[in-house]
């Protein structure tokens, strides 16, 4: 089983190459011309980036019960 320190580097990875996406995708659409298909492959990465981000930040944080 993977330990929280491993959880946590690997989050801060994400979160890491999810930003790097960002600046990207901006510089991209500000550049003439810009590649439309992509620009929308990026976005793409970055949304699965956070669907993984999500999960491990759900992993970290203790359930709370209501």
């Amino acid at each position: 089983m993977i330990g929280l320190n491993e959880l946590r580097v690997q989050l801060e990875e994400l979160r890491s190459e999810h930003r790097d996406l960002d600046e990207a995708i901006r510089a991209m659409a500000e550049a003439s011309p810009f590649n439309q298909l992509q620009i929308q492959r990026l976005k793409k990465r970055k949304l699965a980036l956070k669907d993984q981000i999500i999960k491990l930040e759900s992993k970290l944080l203790p359930d709370i019960i209501a």
